[in-house]
């Protein structure tokens, strides 16, 4: 790959450093914000399901709507909206209208993915998309480890407004990155119909390979979006501590994400088989880790190991599939897979949420894992359909 589609990738990288902040920073703020807008903790939870919808809704309307606007013009609007987003979130009076700045922001959010995926694909060869769409996730890896703690604990020591006036702040950087560093992306020959819709969601291997990334994702959300309670709850850590054991979480998501990208070059599903097994069992450990304080820190590295492991598998995935399939709905087949991502994340903390609320904590990691076991029988589905129809 050469310098110049090094720095566009990097560009889209710092975007996504961003975006991931605002993202999950949240997940370290929960009691925090819980507690200034006078809100349970669970329902504080729905500001993570609220957006991951958000973005699963928006997401393919949007960029079906835009498809034939300039990418680069586009890409750069949308990081100003997700800058604007966030600055309504530090300026939120209540529940309510963080609930909306979120949604905007969410929208923005997977836009910008949907694009940028294709983008970054389209930039190198066939055997290295799955590299080059780790090096734009590696943003949102250095988020958990850098931008998710840091918001963390500038929530608790500012105010959880401060962490949202900071990500604006980085929302602009990463506006200013793609000015700066992003070519003019050639137009689509066929731009994203409306049609291509119906295409893609009556098409059964995409829909298997969009069910896949949904349940993939999470069967590792179950625990995550609740780990900042159960650290204090189960492990017995206090809030000054758990912001590290988030840093140490962010190394093992970009170490995961890097071997992920690795793994996916030459055919992403052969690999994503063992990978979701890999996350059944790591998500079954946590029964047993995460009650011991010094074994809980094992637990933190084997789940932020396994929590990016797919991602560049499952959107390499679905771009290529779509390539085959559905040519004309490349960028509308990544979106529904950011989409995919977010259904995951939605589906991953409400029924952890669920079984806060009617169980216990430790029960998130068994219902994490029964997901990741039907994300894993989805990738073996999925790698016969491909070596039947001769697609890789």
């Amino acid at each position: 790959m050469s310098a110049k589609i090094y720095l566009a990738l990097l560009s889209f990288a710092i975007s996504a450093f961003a975006i991931g902040t605002t993202e999950f920073v949240i997940v370290g703020l929960l009691p925090t914000v819980a507690g200034d807008l006078s809100i349970s903790v669970t329902k504080a939870g729905t500001l993570i399901s609220g957006y991951a919808l958000a973005i699963a809704i928006g997401t393919p309307i949007v960029t079906v709507l835009a498809g034939r606007l300039p990418k680069k013009g586009f890409l750069i609007s949308l990081m100003a909206v997700f800058t604007l987003g966030n600055m309504l979130s530090a300026a939120a009076a209540n529940y309510e209208i963080l609930m909306v700045s979120r949604i905007i922001t969410a929208v923005a959010h997977g836009v910008f993915f949907a694009i940028a995926s294709a983008v970054a694909a389209d930039m190198v060869p066939v055997n290295k998309k799955g590299t080059a769409i780790s090096i734009m996730f590696t943003g949102l890896t250095v988020a958990t480890i850098a931008g998710v703690p840091l918001g963390t604990y500038i929530g608790q020591n500012f105010g959880w407004r401060s962490t949202f006036t900071a990500v604006a702040v980085l929302g602009l950087i990463g506006l200013i990155a793609n000015v700066l560093a992003v070519e003019k992306v050639k137009k689509a020959d066929q731009p994203a119909k409306l049609t291509d819709v119906w295409k893609l969601m009556k098409n059964r291997r995409i829909l298997v390979a969009l069910l896949m990334t949904a349940l993939g994702l999470a069967g590792t959300m179950t625990v995550f979006a609740y780990i900042t309670p159960i650290l204090k709850e189960v492990s017995g850590y206090p809030s000054e501590t758990i912001t590290i054991l988030l840093l140490v979480y962010g190394v093992a998501v970009a170490i995961g994400n890097i071997v992920g990208g690795k793994i996916a070059n030459h055919h992403p599903v052969k690999a994503l088989r063992f990978v979701f097994v890999i996350e059944a069992i790591v998500l079954l450990l946590q029964m047993w880790l995460l009650p011991s304080k010094m074994l809980s820190i094992v637990s933190i590295i084997l789940l932020g190991f396994v929590s990016f492991l797919m991602s560049p598998g499952v959107q390499a995935y679905i771009v290529t599939l779509a390539e085959k399939l559905v040519p004309s709905a490349k960028d509308l087949a990544s979106g529904l897979n950011i989409s995919a991502f977010n259904i995951g994340i939605a589906a991953g903390s409400t029924l952890g949420g669920l079984a806060v609320d009617y169980l216990t904590y430790l029960d998130t990691a068994w219902i994490g894992a029964i997901l990741a076991i039907l994300a894993a029988v989805l990738a073996a589905v999925s790698y016969r359909s491909d070596k039947k129809q001769k697609l890789f």
